[in-house]
């Protein structure tokens, strides 16, 4: 393990999505006196001790508000950002914003855990450009085109499809998107949607965590066909660990919950509300494991169709209930490394796993941007 501290410490992980923000919300308003995550901590998947531990360098933070909002879901989504700045400032000796690639390095020199935005949907722009734009002035770097829910312009994979993919606003969103330097994030969406997007960006795509439609066949997923583009676009699918996602028969259990949900009247893009009743449902009908070997062949299959250059890691931590075993919090990282490891992966396909690919992909982002 020695060995791969010192990979950590030369090409820390860059996460691509963890929702401790809205915990934080959730559990006291955004209070860090009160449940301090600078200190190691126990009812959250998250700390700032545990990122350290788990090799983490740079988070993209989800500043996601639900689709559920409605009207106050921009308002709602500054309050997020609000609470990552004042994050950042309460542990600046430990934390540093971050909105470009080179941003995230001089985070590492100086010893900090480089802090970068991310807002989970397009709802929270409120249809408007101008949002988007003052967004990305606030230091937001990607946006999930959609949550659980269909926007106007683009179809969620979790939604009944209505338009079958983009219509022209939301071309324009990604081409705006391209403009000013943000990452056209295709988790959430629907697979139309990825093709679409695909077909519209000048620049590389991310998924900011999801993993193999292939392996399992959740709809978040990514099927093969998009996968395989992404060695063209220069995109990253950031490889998530939600057990639903990633092991075959709990997402089958999660289909039983949602069947029982749906029966209640339980709209299951309502996530509080379905989580709810998976609880229940989890009484009467234990899930099923997951295991850290799942999201082994997960890594292994995205590698296998897009290549090497072309992965990355997007734990989706404090956004679920349960992890898999090995992976129950940030601490997990280095644990999938050594299983990788002892699959054949080099240390330079590695070092392309937690970081090198993610940075030549802002990078590239960035250059769009300033052409």
């Amino acid at each position: 393990m020695t060995e791969l501290t010192d990979l950590l410490t030369a090409h820390p992980v860059i996460d691509g999505h963890n929702d401790l923000l809205w915990t934080m919300r959730e559990k006291n308003g955004y209070d860090f006196s009160a449940y301090d995550v600078g200190d190691r901590q126990t009812e959250t998947h998250t700390d700032l001790p545990r990122l350290r531990e788990g090799g983490v360098g740079a988070q993209f933070w989800s500043v996601f508000v639900p689709c559920k909002e409605g009207e106050r879901a921009v308002a709602s989504t500054l309050e997020q950002v609000d609470a990552a700045y004042a994050m950042i400032e309460r542990y600046a000796d430990r934390l540093a914003l971050a909105t470009t690639a080179h941003g995230v390095e001089t985070a590492w020199r100086d010893g900090r855990i480089a802090c970068l935005m991310g807002a989970e949907g397009g709802h929270q722009i409120g249809e408007s450009l101008g949002v988007l734009r003052m967004f990305h002035r606030l230091g937001i770097r990607y946006l999930t085109l959609t949550h659980n829910d269909n926007v106007s312009w683009a179809d969620s994979a979790t939604d009944e499809p209505v338009l079958g993919g983009l219509n022209d606003f939301g071309r324009e969103v990604v081409r705006e998107m391209n403009r000013i330097g943000m990452l056209v994030d295709l988790s959430h969406v629907s697979h139309d949607v990825m093709r679409d997007a695909l077909d519209t960006t000048s620049a590389p795509v991310i998924f900011s965590h999801s993993s193999a439609y292939a392996v399992c066949d959740h709809p978040r997923n990514v099927p093969d066909d998009v996968l395989a583009r992404l060695s063209d676009n220069g995109g990253t699918c950031l490889v998530t660990f939600v057990p639903r996602f990633v092991n075959q028969a709990v997402r089958d259990w999660a289909r039983g919950a949602q069947q029982r949900a749906e029966e209640q009247g339980v709209d299951p893009r309502d996530i509080p509300a379905l989580q709810a009743v998976e609880r229940a449902y989890q009484d009467d009908v234990p899930h099923p494991p997951a295991y850290l070997s799942d999201v082994v062949a997960h890594l292994e299959h995205v590698r296998e169709v897009t290549g090497i250059d072309h992965i990355g890691l997007g734990g989706d931590y404090d956004g679920v209930d349960w992890l898999p075993e090995g992976l129950e919090d940030v601490t997990g990282y280095p644990r999938l490394l050594a299983a990788l490891r002892d699959r054949g992966w080099s240390d330079d396909d590695l070092a392309k796993l937690t970081s090198r690919n993610v940075l030549r992909t802002m990078r590239a982002m960035e250059d769009v941007a300033e052409g």
